[in-house]
């Protein structure tokens, strides 16, 4: 009852809404005019048969007929009246059984329902609030931020203009608002000036006018914006845009540098002051078979072997964990450290046959000028000859599926092929063929959805990414500068101070690595980081922790030691 005034108002005010209500009247109008001529012929033919009826009689028999109640109390016995009876049965059923309901629902129903949806539909935030994250599209992208922000404890609020979209989110549980991106009241209304980060991550016009919008609201609000072309990026940061990504290009960088073409064995997937995390594939090198303690990469290099990667699973290693080719070593340690890994382990066995990338489109191209920056050969297949350089050297015009065009391409001698159309159906097709063809390349796949990721890994990739996670990870980085790092799906650095139950204990009898499946792998003392700290040196009062683990690793940390 309490949104009945305001579906009024919007049916009463509403010009379309207004003008369907004129037409229902009109017809209203002619179904009387007809009962009441329908009743005064009824009159005229009773007389000519020598009957004569009560003038509510007449409109008692031309309703019941027009309905087809049709008691049969009172019928007409001459030819005329049977006649005019099919008449008024006729225009009964038209007007009453088909065009009464249809111009009832189409005229007030409909219109009664859409004033009822748009009365509950959420337009505003509720209460003050502040240090939210204001999203302006739901997508692959805003799905994994938002589950990052609710495990984070970040509050968040979807911006969407289609009330139908907005309707079935809120009855989804998740925070949205109904309004246009490029008006200030739809900004006022989610408290745009307290908050602490807006993400766009529309088409890049739409997210130009929503960056232009916002910053005229507030000033100081930090703004992420996606851009797909690489123009773009200059235009949005001259509408406000504090940092602007484009996270299919990122994605295409991350996936070739991956690859077993290039020249280094690590990959940096992340940095804190003079800690650097990077990845390291077993495969090819002649780690392959050897343990942790056989490798000793610690004495030798200084660095840490804080977890493996297999197959989109992460572990902590023990010093008896053999290496397969299917692993990626996680290392922590300083670039100096880093440096003299990548000379210890040496070059690859791999030949100089290109690396193969599945897929011309514009992940598929970042990926090719990674490669070709690195001076690492490439070839990639694409079916669409108009896709921007499919004319060039390194292009095989052909379908991916084709046997022929693959071996045309090298599949046979390439160290790795990455799979990078946007189709997650077809990715997973493409990892089980190539892995059909040649079980020892290494095949780096690229998921759109989240949920694809696990599908890839058993179907046979031994690295798979996807630009939702990515983009979510940079904007949590952003948005917890110095306290969390997400370096990759499911990976975190985080940082705490050296919990009470821990003081004057060391690393070796903390049961940090035992209990929470995380490593330690800085310590923060008096403004300086000692990286890979020693195992045996006593945790103080003041210091503070670096920890890298997989999602679940701060909670279970949390848990067990705050």
């Amino acid at each position: 009852m309490k949104f009945l005034p305001a579906q009024l108002t919007f049916i009463l005010g509403n010009k379309p809404t207004g003008r369907n209500i004129g037409v229902l009247k009109k017809f209203s109008l002619l179904l009387l005019s007809l009962v009441i001529v329908y009743s005064l012929i009824f009159h005229v033919i009773m007389q000519l048969e020598g009957k004569n009826y009560s003038i509510i009689t007449g409109f008692y028999w031309t309703l019941t007929v027009m309905s087809t109640l049709g008691f049969g109390d009172i019928t007409f016995t001459g030819d005329i009246g049977k006649a005019f009876s099919i008449l008024v049965l006729m225009t009964g059923v038209i007007l009453l059984l088909i065009m009464l309901p249809f111009t009832f629902i189409q005229f007030f129903y409909a219109p009664w329902l859409e004033a009822q949806s748009k009365s509950r539909v959420p337009r505003k935030l509720n209460g003050p609030i502040a240090g939210h994250v204001l999203i302006t599209n739901f997508g692959p992208i805003a799905m994994v931020l938002i589950e990052r922000l609710k495990q984070y404890g970040h509050s968040y609020a979807l911006i969407l203009s289609d009330m139908q979209q907005v309707l079935d989110l809120a009855d989804q549980g998740y925070s949205v608002l109904l309004g246009e991106l490029d008006d200030p009241q739809t900004w006022r209304n989610a408290s745009v000036q307290t908050a602490a980060m807006v993400v766009a991550t529309n088409d890049d016009m739409k997210n130009t006018a929503t960056v232009f919008t916002v910053r005229q609201l507030a000033p100081t609000v930090t703004i992420v914006a996606s851009a797909d072309l690489k123009d773009s990026l200059d235009i949005l940061q001259l509408a406000g845009c504090h940092l602007t990504f484009q996270f299919m290009d990122m994605l295409g960088q991350a996936l070739a540098r991956r690859s077993l073409g290039k020249t280094s064995n690590s990959t940096l997937i992340g940095r804190f002051e003079e800690l650097v995390i990077a990845e390291s594939p077993v495969m090819r090198t002649n780690l392959v078979g050897k343990t942790i303690q056989d490798i000793a990469l610690r004495q030798k290099t200084g660095l840490n072997v804080v977890g493996l990667w297999e197959r989109g699973r992460f572990t902590l290693p023990k010093a008896s964990t053999r290496l397969e080719s299917s692993m990626v070593l996680v290392l922590a340690g300083s670039q100096r450290q880093l440096d003299i890994y990548d000379a210890l382990i040496g070059k690859r066995q791999t030949s100089e046959a290109p690396v193969l990338i599945l897929g011309g489109g514009r992940v598929g191209r970042a990926a090719a000028k990674t490669l070709r920056d690195e001076n690492v050969s490439y070839c990639v297949v694409e079916k669409n000859p108009r896709r921007p350089g499919a004319d060039g050297e390194h292009y095989i015009i052909g379908s991916a599926t084709d046997h022929d065009t693959l071996v045309q391409a090298g599949i046979t001698k390439a160290p790795s092929v990455i799979i990078t159309t946007h189709s997650d159906e077809m990715n997973i097709y493409l990892t089980l063929y190539c892995r059909r063809l040649r079980p020892d390349i290494q095949i780096i796949s690229r998921a759109t959805l989240d949920r694809n990721i696990n599908v890839l890994h058993s179907a046979g990739a031994d690295l798979v990414m996807s630009h939702a996670p990515m983009a979510a990870s940079t904007i949590i980085n952003i948005l917890t500068p110095g306290r969390l790092l997400i370096l990759t799906e499911g990976l975190d650095i985080f940082r705490y101070p050296v919990p009470e139950a821990l003081i004057g204990k060391n690393l070796s009898q903390s049961g940090i690595r035992e209990k929470t499946a995380c490593s330690v792998i800085a310590i923060i003392s008096e403004g300086a980081t000692h990286i890979n700290p020693d195992p045996i040196e006593p945790l103080k009062s003041g210091e503070e922790m670096l920890m890298i683990g997989a999602i679940e690793a701060e909670k279970t940390f949390a848990e067990n030691y705050l």
